[in-house]
């Protein structure tokens, strides 16, 4: 107990001494003004202030006892009972009457109170009274009653400066509240003491405002406690029900642990029953299966090993079947090209047969008739092939033409062994990663890399899937359009029937879908023309329409579908009138042509001019029909390919890129007959596709299609105005025979 009290002498801080006057000179002051409730306590001496008070609530008998309080009550301990009512009466009175504080001293006297009243059970019956002590013979219960008496008084001590913390706060507070009243009362104007009260004022509304946040706030607590509690019942809803559903569970539990202990417990069946000799039999059982298990196991890792020789064999045989194939496609390029030299050789003989002897001529004919009538099938047929070149290609054109000139045949021979020995010395390295690529498009989307390889050429097994949707992206199907138009045809004649009739024998001869008058593709394009002739009445049927409609025929199968993409090169590929009865555009892109060639092939063009050739007379038809007839099968079908995606610039691309291709070998012909014979079969002359798609596509760039446009507008309006000058020519002429008279 001492200890404590040593420990906390300092727990209650200095109060300042107040620096008002005293003595003689508050003897010189005037004379006081009525006391208020706030100037009934000295503030000079608190703690005798303090005493004073507690002595005129306990009515003051002893005011300091040994081992007693620092405020001692035993007086009460004679009226108990009696003065109850009167002490906390006159207590309240006294602590309202001297602590009138703004928020601590109703607080403090009901504290005060209470304290007051704790001692009376204390006074009443203290366990370490001296009666009891006197009592107790034993030192040991005499040590234990001072004990609890020490615990107590310690307990007492505690809340004693729990008060006096309270008290000195308030004291605190009724300094602050005596200084601003000194102020208000000593200030010299009405101005400065109503500052102070609008001070107050303002002090007072931020206390109310705060007093309400915290009120707001209480409410808010309260409710979230509400809250809180309704979760929590819930939770102990959920809990109960868990504990009743776990209860039940732990009874079936039981239920079933009882039924299988009685089980168990009751004497086993006969036919569960197990002998010596039964266990006996399943132990020798166990032992075979694992003696099988074990043959099983090796017999796994030889055939484990078989199976990793005989992959490792396939393996070999396949990279050996492999390198057999690529010397195999090596041997035949070399075989092709060892025979198109022996014909060229012959060729060249062919045309020194006038100087030859009789019997030398007879042998080159002889030798000539047997290259061309060399039959592959019977090759095939002895089981050794070195020839890989057949007689029809994918689509059904013929491999080589059946010209009437023998020259020509000779011609198409070897260009058609040059083309497929190219084909095979690039299998590997150009047309295999070509073929990956495209199989790895899925979607088809316009982009870089599409248009790239689309101008490399499509495979053959995507080629109609390609052209379909570059058909369908520019012309949007009608329903029942194209069945609408075949029923039209077949009511009413069209006027260019009869052009149409006489134009499906002559198309595409040399392709075995359309050189006999009975083939299925005919009638297809029959219907395919008619259709489009009522479609497009302004143009209705023009020679060349038969021979684009019968490649779009022969790559889409469908006819709707060929019907279609006839009518997006006609009215969307191809500029206005170039297949209308004049053909004037299509004599303007002539024009536009000799212009091209002037600027990307110069020494041509002058050789041209200087032997006076019109090149028009070999290209118009390559413009008009898009190179079919003109070009082998496996390059038209790649300039059609980048056709139909670009538009007429690829027709002068490729059409610069023949004439630059062959540059060198007509710059040798120094005779203009000998040029136009050229000229005519020149085409033929072409053996690498790649050679020619680089060329048209790299070497020929820049070719703008602004450019092209600007040209055409050009030599549209000269040759409108050539036209225009020459009705009037004839007009003139004709005026004047008739004036002549017969």
């Amino acid at each position: 107990f001492y200890t404590d009290v040593a420990d906390n002498e300092d727990f209650l801080p200095l109060v300042k001494t107040p620096t008002e006057a005293v003595g003689l000179k508050a003897a010189s002051l005037p004379a006081p003004q009525p006391s208020t409730a706030l100037q009934n306590i000295s503030l000079k001496h608190p703690w005798t202030e303090i005493q004073n008070t507690v002595y005129n609530i306990c009515g003051s008998k002893q005011l300091w006892g040994n081992n007693e309080n620092v405020f001692s009550f035993d007086e009460f301990q004679e009226h108990p009972a009696n003065l109850d009512e009167e002490q906390e009466a006159e207590v309240e009175a006294g602590c309202a009457g001297q602590f009138s504080l703004s928020c601590v001293s109703a607080f403090s006297a009901e504290l005060l109170l209470n304290w007051i009243r704790k001692p009376r059970w204390r006074n009443s019956g203290f366990p370490g009274s001296h009666e009891e002590l006197s009592r107790e013979r034993n030192p040991m219960d005499k040590v234990s009653v001072l004990q609890q008496q020490i615990l107590t008084l310690t307990e007492e001590v505690k809340s004693q400066k729990e008060l006096v913390k309270l008290l000195h706060k308030a004291l605190e507070a009724a300094q602050q509240e005596k200084r601003v009243s000194s102020m208000y009362l000593t200030a010299a104007e009405d101005k400065d003491r109503l500052e102070l009260v609008r001070h107050k004022v303002r002090q007072i509304t931020d206390l109310t405002s705060r007093l309400e946040a915290l009120e707001q706030e209480k409410k808010e607590l309260e409710q979230i406690l509400t809250l809180r509690d309704s979760h929590i019942q819930e939770l102990k809803e959920h809990v109960q029900l868990l504990m009743e559903k776990n209860h039940a569970k732990q009874e079936v539990i039981m239920a079933l642990t009882e039924q299988m202990a009685r089980e168990l417990s009751d004497p086993l069946q006969e036919d569960n029953t197990v002998t010596a000799e039964t266990l006996y039999k399943q132990q020798e059982e166990i032992e075979h299966l694992k003696d099988d298990i074990d043959a099983y196991k090796t017999q796994n890792q030889f055939l484990n090993s078989e199976i990793h020789q005989v992959t490792r064999l396939w393996t070999s045989v396949a990279e050996n079947e492999k390198a057999l194939l690529m010397k195999c496609a090596c041997l035949q390029a070399r075989n092709c090209q060892m025979e198109s030299k022996y014909l060229t050789v012959l060729r060249k003989l062919q045309e020194a047969v006038p100087d030859l002897p009789s019997s030398h001529a007879e042998l080159v004919k002889n030798l000539i008739q047997e290259s061309l009538q060399w039959d592959v099938k019977e090759e095939a047929e002895e089981g050794f092939n070195l020839n890989p070149v057949s007689e029809y290609d994918e689509y059904g054109f013929m491999t080589v033409p059946d010209y009437e000139i023998e020259d020509w045949k000779l011609l198409a021979k070897i260009q058609a062994l040059e083309i497929k020995s190219n084909k095979l010395r690039s299998q590997e390295i150009v047309e295999k990663p070509l073929r990956d690529r495209w199989n790895s498009i899925g979607e088809l989307n316009p982009s870089a890399e599409l248009k790239s390889l689309i101008r490399s050429g499509i495979p053959v097994e995507h080629r109609q899937r390609v052209w379909r949707w570059i058909v369908s992206r520019h012309c949007s199907r009608l329903p029942d359009h194209y069945q609408q138009l075949l029923q039209q045809s077949r009511s009413t004649e069209h006027p260019a029937c009869r052009q149409i009739e006489l134009d499906l024998p002559r198309t595409l001869t040399n392709n075995k879908h359309f050189s006999s008058p009975t083939s299925q593709l005919i009638p297809k394009l029959r219907r395919v023309l008619l259709a489009f002739s009522w479609h497009n009445p302004a143009i209705g049927y023009c020679q060349g329409l038969n021979r684009l409609a019968a490649v779009a025929l022969l790559v889409l199968e469908d006819e709707e579908s060929a019907f279609w993409c006839l009518v997006h090169i006609v009215e969307n590929l191809m500029p206005a009138d170039y297949y209308s009865d004049t053909l004037i555009t299509s004599q303007v892109d002539q024009r536009v042509f000799k212009d091209f060639l002037s600027e990307k092939l110069p020494r041509l063009m002058a050789h041209f001019e200087q032997f006076q050739i019109d090149v028009s007379l070999i290209t118009f038809n390559w413009f008009l029909v898009a190179f079919v007839d003109s070009l082998v099968s496996d390059i038209l079908l790649r300039v059609w390919d980048a056709f139909l995606y670009e538009g007429t610039k690829v027709i002068f691309r490729y059409a610069l890129a023949i004439f630059k291709y062959n540059e060198e070998e007509i710059l040798r012909i120094h005779d203009s007959v000998e040029i136009y014979q050229y000229l005519r079969f020149f085409t033929r002359m072409i053996m690498d596709g790649r050679k020619l798609m680089n060329i048209a596509f790299n070497d020929l760039n820049p070719f703008p299609m602004k450019l092209l446009r600007n040209r055409r507008s050009m030599h549209r309006e000269e040759l409108e105005a050539e036209l225009c000058e020459l009705e009037q020519i004839k007009a003139a002429y004709v005026k004047q025979r008739a004036e002549q008279g017969p």
